[in-house]
């Protein structure tokens, strides 16, 4: 069969948490189906995500667009986001033109992009499929951000451009309308659940079983030393990371002993910042959320707004989180009621079977 190719932007785990679920579903409704990843995110971590498929995939570590540079998971290096977004602009006629000779050299039947739009343009371009899988654009991202440069807008009318040459978008929960896109499906939310592992976590990294479990889900954090001992001395909770993020006296797990997804499954609360990727994986597996704002988003209030009808939780102000004063979100957790309206997923199956009916 001739490949797919799958771009997914470097912007952040939760795209490249979504997309290997939906790509596993893929793989389970099409096995004949070869499957070309095209992604700057480590190949470790998207191999890591899809044991048991590798022989049916391979890599292409390239990046197709820039998403918020960011200083750490919650703060957005604007500065550095405009430099970036003006090397892509100069650039992407000619990227569109070098990925568009690449499908054709590997006569690939369609495109999904999460949500880069330049292999999106180039499938336009190459006359096959291009499908969108995402809950907000860049279009809309780079339009939403008040600067006086003109490269956002320019940036912002790229995207755009790309997305209406999309044959269709399969629009994920927690969405902006993304209206760009001359066709919308809407999918349930896409993400698999983890398996609890509580015993061989407390095993592996001597955590009490019997105090509160919390999952710092962050892939970066900026902490100093008087935040980092104020978390070390929390005297009911044990914290867990999962690298590359690590601390000094707190739980460091590495995803090749357990997955991401089962480090949340084993957790009692999950201290993150709103983003669609540990969303949907704290409504999947009904995790409260102690959750910090984060600056220059323009999907933080969408997200956030998900956060309250979705999902028990508390608000920690960032400044409180970057002191590691986490102890009192920590002790409100157990009085937070149940969310208004209880989300479902469908591992992607429904994305799965309308992306392959397109090909």
């Amino acid at each position: 069969m001739k490949p797919l190719v799958y771009a997914i932007t470097g912007h952040g785990y939760g795209h490249g948490v979504r997309s290997c679920d939906l790509i596993h579903a893929l793989c389970c409704r099409s096995p004949d189906l070869p499957i070309i990843i095209v992604s700057s995110l480590l190949e470790s971590f998207l191999e890591n995500r899809l044991e048991g498929f590798l022989d049916r995939l391979s890599f292409e570590p390239r990046s197709l667009d820039v998403g918020m540079v960011q200083l750490d998971s919650v703060r957005v290096d604007l500065a550095a986001t405009e430099q970036a977004l003006t090397r892509l602009c100069r650039d992407w006629e000619k990227l569109v033109r070098q990925e568009t000779v690449f499908l054709e050299a590997v006569r690939a039947c369609g495109v999904v992009a999460d949500i880069p739009g330049i292999p999106l343009e180039a499938a336009a371009r190459a006359g096959i499929p291009g499908i969108a899988v995402g809950n907000f654009g860049w279009d809309w991202i780079y339009r939403s951000v008040v600067r006086r440069d003109p490269v956002w807008q320019e940036a912002g009318y790229r995207y755009a451009e790309a997305y209406r040459g999309a044959k269709t978008l399969i629009r994920l929960p927690f969405h902006e309308p993304m209206s760009a896109f001359p066709s919308v499906v809407d999918s349930p939310l896409v993400s698999r659940r983890g398996t609890r592992q509580r015993a061989r976590l407390a095993a592996l990294t001597g955590a009490d079983p019997g105090k509160q479990w919390a999952l710092l889900s962050f892939s970066t954090l900026d902490w100093g030393e008087d935040a980092i001992r104020r978390v070390q001395s929390l005297p009911a909770t044990e914290c867990f990371t999962v690298k590359p993020l690590a601390f000094p006296g707190l739980r460091a797990v590495d995803r090749r002993d357990v997955s991401y997804t089962d480090v949340l499954a084993s957790c009692d609360v999950v201290v993150t910042k709103p983003g669609y990727g540990v969303l949907s994986e704290c409504v999947v597996h009904d995790k409260p959320i102690l959750y910090v704002e984060r600056t220059d988003f323009a999907e933080y209030p969408v997200l956030e707004a998900s956060v309250r009808a979705h999902l028990r939780h508390v608000h920690l102000p960032a400044e409180r989180l970057y002191q590691g004063e986490l102890q009192a979100g920590l002790e409100a957790i157990a009085a937070c009621p149940p969310p208004e309206v209880r989300l479902v997923s469908d591992e992607g199956d429904l994305a799965a079977s309308e992306i392959l009916a397109m090909l």
